[in-house]
């Protein structure tokens, strides 16, 4: 797609996902095209969810800002200086979730979602500089969180997304994969889709018509639940870090030993807890509870973590452990930082024992979408798997044993989502697919 047909192109597919977010234009022929970045940090067509403050003189107000992999260069270069904020999209829903505090400056969802739009417009060489009419954005199904409030999460969409389109419209995601996989078929079908991301699974029934039917794609059911990606790492932290880093240890209180609140583990696995622990208070707190400890040394790992800066290395290295194990049988975990050294060799069949009550829950949400469809397994022509967690080994045994390898497909893991919502955005009546 040249500069002139993106100029002219009216519908725009956003897949903003809770790890990494990526944008397609439709073509205006039935077809969509990625929009790929450019520059010495960029990684294609994937755009990291993530954003990076750092205070510098000039910026407004005193505190610059960059997003997706050019916010993880600008922390690398300089950990302590800066505030690393990723998953945001995790707390879309949360009502208990109102403001951030970075350099003592509240930045709501929409705040930080509109400053993660412009940076990704920036850094797209011009390609999303014209305002297309229509922007079709992917929504899970079942938002994550405890207690979730969709209609709170769709103003905070609304006031995050007021200045990149003219037309909106709210699609689950599962249903752009839907629109991308049925590009493939040349005959009727009924497929599944399991939308495998960083926050959520989220599960699509859909009836695809022949090639040039009036509609080629009816929505039969849905279903999500909050378990994905991000989860799955938690796992590996609380087996593999948290037990290093005091849980499960003891304090004194006057003339009784009481277990160490387990509030403060709790908190590496929302990053709206651990991206600010780095604060006086807290600190104060821990350093009052490493006194008191029965074993002072792991609340010291703690601190020293914290004080570092060490929340994206560490779940950096979570992901890669997660993404060996899923070609490997065994593969070696090691962190390290100041004052923090961690070494591990992880057995895939230990990560699948530590993440098989997800597992179960998430089956369970598939068969939700099946009953809502009033569709047995054996109805199912096609299954396609999409989304990053997708290519864990035991989350493709799962729908291998329950339809067969043979109706199983894969490919453009992260990025079949924005295929699809583009190509809904060419659609007569996009409204028709909105959630």
């Amino acid at each position: 797609m040249t500069r002139d047909a993106t100029a002219s192109a009216t519908a725009l597919g956003l897949d903003f996902g809770t790890t990494n977010s990526v944008v397609a234009l439709a073509d205006g022929c039935g077809g969509s095209e990625l929009v790929e970045y450019a520059g010495d940090d960029a990684t294609g067509a994937v755009f990291r969810s993530a954003l990076c403050f750092w205070e510098e003189e000039c910026a407004w107000q005193g505190i610059a800002h960059e997003a997706g992999p050019w916010a993880i260069a600008e922390y690398l270069q300089s950990p302590l200086d800066s505030r690393f904020v990723q998953s945001f999209k995790s707390v879309a829903a949360s009502a208990s979730f109102e403001r951030a505090l970075i350099f003592n400056r509240p930045y709501r969802f929409e705040d930080m979602g509109r400053l993660f739009l412009q940076r990704l417009v920036a850094h797209a060489g011009g390609r999303l500089d014209t305002r297309p009419r229509r922007v079709i954005v992917g929504r899970p199904v079942e938002y994550a969180g405890a207690r979730p409030d969709p209609e709170l999460a769709r103003r905070r969409y609304d006031a995050m997304l007021e200045a990149f389109g003219t037309e909106i419209y709210y699609v689950h995601e599962p249903l752009g994969a839907a629109h991308s996989y049925a590009a493939r078929l040349t005959e009727p079908a009924t497929i599944l889709v399991a939308d495998f991301g960083g926050g959520t699974t989220d599960f699509s029934i859909v009836r695809v018509a022949e090639p040039g039917a009036p509609r080629r794609c009816v929505p039969l059911a849905s279903s999500g639940i909050g378990i994905a990606g991000d989860r799955f790492d938690y796992r590996i932290v609380d087996r593999l870090v948290l037990p290093l880093l005091g849980k499960g240890g003891r304090y004194r209180s006057f003339d009784k030993l009481l277990e160490i609140p387990g509030g403060y583990f709790a908190d590496f696995a929302d990053w709206s807890r651990l991206a600010l622990m780095r604060n006086r208070r807290t600190l104060d707190e821990l350093r009052r509870l490493q006194r008191d400890a029965v074993d002072p040394e792991p609340i010291g790992r703690m601190i020293a973590l914290i004080e570092h800066e060490q929340g994206f290395p560490l779940y950096d290295a979570v992901g890669r452990l997660k993404r060996a194990l899923s070609d490997a049988e065994e593969a070696d975990f090691a962190f390290r930082s100041d004052g923090v050294e961690i070494s591990a060799s992880v057995r895939r069949a230990d990560f699948e024992r530590w993440i098989a009550d997800d597992l179960h829950r998430v089956e369970a949400a598939m068969d939700a979408a099946l009953v809502r469809a009033q569709a047995a397994p054996e109805t199912i022509d096609r299954v396609f798997l999409t989304g990053g967690s997708s290519m864990i080994p035991a989350i493709r045994a799962l729908f291998a044993r329950r339809f067969g390898r043979e109706r199983i497909a894969t490919g453009g893991e992260l990025t079949s989502i924005a295929h699809g919502l583009a190509l809904i955005g060419e659609e007569d009546d996009p409204a028709e697919w909105a959630a």
